[in-house]
């Protein structure tokens, strides 16, 4: 049986949002996962090659994964909303595919401004089987709940990534509360330049 590939338009908190739903290849799926796409003021969709990559990786693995646009990228409707908006946005993703998949453990995972979505919501909700934060920009806003966060989460990050320097990287995970892990990547830039065949095998990998 080829994996299952659907378009779907979900309702979000300002309006449909754009969503692509994607099953694994040959077997039945064993996780549900979100996955994130960075800044969308800066050209950040669903279709970025690091989601891309994320996703592929996740449905290797056995994930049955949703990809959406947030407000206002692509066909999804409404205006950006400064991260709150867009929290709401995962949080309504998060919430169909479970309905979807409801006897199996949701994950959510993000790349670059995703990874802070998906941290902000995954430690809110308290209840995501796992998080996978890749590129989480250290300069890029505020992460103290993260100190208090006892979901599983996994760090994916370049060492040359320009809006998380390794230094200011070191010193936020120390603050982080467990269960965590941490994986260097060695890349060219933020964006995993010359290491997304890296990228996708260390997704693949994760525990």
């Amino acid at each position: 049986m080829a994996r299952r590939i659907e378009a779907h338009l979900l309702d979000g908190p300002a309006g449909k949002l754009e969503a692509l739903l994607e099953e694994p290849d040959h077997r039945p799926p064993d996780e549900a996962c979100v996955v994130c796409h960075p800044h969308p003021l800066v050209g950040g969709t669903m279709h970025n090659k690091v989601v891309y990559r994320i996703a592929r990786a996740l449905r290797r693995r056995g994930s049955v994964v949703l990809r959406f646009n947030f407000r206002g990228v692509g066909r999804s409707k409404g205006e950006h909303g400064e991260g709150v908006g867009e929290i709401e946005d995962a949080r309504a993703a998060f919430g169909w595919l479970h309905m979807r998949y409801p006897s199996l453990p949701c994950s959510l995972a993000g790349f670059s401004f995703g990874s802070r979505v998906i941290l902000g919501l995954g430690c809110a909700l308290g209840d995501a089987a796992r998080l996978v934060a890749v590129g989480f920009p250290t300069r890029d806003g505020e992460a103290h709940y993260l100190a208090s966060c006892h979901v599983p989460k996994f760090f994916i990050t370049s060492t040359r990534d320009q809006y998380a320097p390794r230094d200011e990287m070191e010193v936020l995970y120390a603050k982080i509360a467990g269960p965590k892990h941490i994986i260097w990547i060695e890349a060219d830039d933020h964006f995993f330049s010359g290491a997304l065949d890296r990228l996708e095998e260390v997704v693949f990998g994760l525990g």
